[in-house]
């Protein structure tokens, strides 16, 4: 079985899924959408160590100072 994340663009779309479950072709599974609302911040919020957020940081200030070097 394989398991994909779709995007719903039109709101009628839940219908056919829904109707796609009863008939035992898909299963729904609960909790796993993630809210079209829903920050970046919030979204990747302690998916890094503070250590690894910290060498990014400090990465990314020094990727920002080479281009105003340019």
């Amino acid at each position: 079985m394989d398991t994909m994340l779709i995007q719903i663009t039109n709101p009628k779309t839940r219908y056919f899924l829904h109707e796609l479950e009863e008939l035992h072709l898909i299963k729904v599974l609960k909790g796993y959408s993630i809210p079209a609302e829903a920050k970046l911040s919030e979204k990747y919020k302690n998916v890094f160590s503070q250590e690894d957020a910290s060498d990014f940081n400090a990465h990314t200030q020094t990727m920002r100072g080479e281009w105003n070097n340019i």
